[in-house]
């Protein structure tokens, strides 16, 4: 292979299409995309898409549509193509299966035939032992024969990847500089699942290869799993890319982002009113400054000046009231004709109303009477006391348990609409043994504001999943909130209906 100096700059994103589209992703995209725009680099969105239980077709259009709307476009994809294709790793199992056999040919992996019972009892005496929680390699060095026979028997296994036992894995973060991380403490990484789907190690280093990747630019995150990455270069015989591990985005607390203290979907951003502009220019401040430290950049300013030098690698503070401030000097410089566009575009057109006002319609004397029953729609989040659910049949704990319930029915909601928000809350109110009706006046609040409004599901379809739960997790705060000790009741109880629901399911399948 030609060294990286003659190649063409490439850079990737790859996200899982199992949620909704996060900030973070948006964050390494940018760096990503910036870094092969000032470079005259391609810039490729592939799709990780091997977790077949959580991903969906929903997922991935949502976040190539929230990246779009940021204005990180991709040269390659799985939207649009290219010579690499394809760009989902579900469409690409062959060539997985094609490189993993000629690991095993190079006798750089292996058939691991052990049971799920037996590798929980390992984890469990290692952990007891104050061990690192690791493959023994006890399928290692089966004979031959013996892999042959227990293949035609049809035994489950999985291919794992081999590991030194000794010595360190020595490589180079560009921003860091020099890492050592023994190898002892590296599992034998599974590279092919039981279900014949490749875990994401394997599919990842063969997709940056094939694709000719470059430079990998992710989160820090990745640091410990390098090593497995490097070695699956080192067993192909390829060249391994640069590496450069940004840091991760932080609450206000530090902790890392999560969507329980800070919102962390795109879409929350773009439905509560903020400019992709001003998004893009605060994530690009996340891990750099410009050369005159200005606060407020365009993308291309970044491009123009864009350093790794400049990288600051403390943990960047995800700050929303720096945001909302940046936002503001952004919305304030916009032309008024830009303005009203703008506001326009963010909620205001008729593609934005058309679901809605068919619900009022018929509660409608004069047009006037339309604000205060769609207000809500524009409010972002709302400004509720803990009186305002006395309005509601329910009592103020039992409350905060339906509350609490729809959230965690909601957290992963595959599809988001009227049908599937009705038939969830259905099912929780059965399990609560609560009318429908009754259950319904606490998320009414919380996500309303009123008992008064547009009917709940066709409030929470156009609100979307972003806000709606923004709104739950605020109300859930107003009335106090839940203590540890309720936690593990609740998450008990929703566990026991979960589990039970699955026991119903399998009685009826069969």
């Amino acid at each position: 292979m030609n060294s990286q100096s003659h190649q063409q700059i490439c850079t990737r994103i790859a996200p899982s299409p199992t949620g909704e589209p996060h900030v973070g992703t948006a964050y390494i995209a940018l760096f990503n995309w910036v870094f092969a725009r000032q470079n005259g680099g391609r810039f490729i969105l592939r799709s990780e898409d091997t977790d077949q239980t959580r991903s969906s077709k929903q997922s991935e259009d949502r976040i190539l549509s929230a990246l779009k709307w940021l204005g990180l476009n991709w040269d390659e994809g799985p939207d649009i193509g290219g010579p690499s294709g394809p760009y989902r790793q579900s469409e690409r199992l062959e060539i997985y299966q094609t490189q993993v056999q000629e690991l095993l040919k190079r006798n750089e992996a292996f058939y691991c035939f052990c049971t799920t019972q037996r590798l929980n009892q390992l984890r469990q005496r290692q952990t007891e032992q104050n061990q690192t929680t690791r493959y023994d390699g006890h399928c290692c060095n089966l004979h031959e024969s013996e892999i042959q026979q227990r293949l035609q028997a049809k035994e489950s296994y999985v291919i794992r990847l081999k590991i030194p036992t000794e010595g360190d894995c020595e490589f180079t973060d560009a921003l860091r500089g020099g890492l050592n991380i023994g190898w002892d403490h590296v599992d034998m990484q599974i590279l092919m699942k039981a279900d014949g789907f490749p875990t994401y190690h394997l599919a990842s280093v063969v997709d940056d290869h094939l694709m000719g990747v470059t430079h990998v630019i992710r989160g820090e995150e990745w640091i410990n799993s390098t090593p497995k990455h490097i070695r699956l270069y080192q067993a192909f015989d390829w060249q391994p890319p640069k590496f450069y591990h940004l840091p991760l985005l932080r609450n206000i607390d530090k902790s890392k982002l999560s969507k329980r203290k800070n919102p962390t979907s795109i879409f929350y951003y773009k439905r509560m009113g903020f400019l992709a502009t001003a998004l893009v220019n605060f994530l690009g401040r996340m891990g750099y400054s410009l050369p005159n430290d200005q606060e407020k950049f365009t993308v291309q300013e970044m491009v123009d000046s864009f350093d790794w030098q400049r990288i600051s690698l403390g943990g960047p503070i995800f700050d929303q009231e720096k945001l909302r401030w940046l936002n503001g000097m952004w919305s304030r410089d916009l032309t008024i004709e830009k303005f009203v566009q703008q506001a326009q575009q963010w909620a205001f057109s008729a593609e934005d109303l058309a679901p809605i006002l068919p619900s009022i319609q018929k509660r409608v004397e004069v047009f006037s009477d339309i604000a205060p029953l769609i207000g809500f729609l524009y409010s972002g989040r709302l400004t509720l006391k803990a009186d305002d659910f006395n309005s509601s049949k329910i009592d103020l704990e039992k409350s905060k348990e339906i509350l609490h319930f729809s959230r965690c029915a909601l957290e992963t909601l595959a599809i988001w609409n009227k049908t599937t928000l009705f038939e969830i809350f259905s099912w929780i109110a059965e399990r609560m043994e609560l009318k429908v009706r009754d259950f319904m006046n606490p998320l009414f609040i919380a996500v309303t504001g009123s008992l008064t409004s547009v009917p709940l599901m066709e409030a929470m379809s156009v609100l979307g999943p972003e806000l709606t739960l923004a709104r739950i997790r605020d109300a859930i705060d107003l009335l106090g909130g839940v203590s540890k000790k309720q936690q593990k009741v609740l998450d008990k109880t929703w566990q026991s209906w979960q589990k039970n629901s699955h026991a119903e399911e399998n009685t009826a399948e069969s």
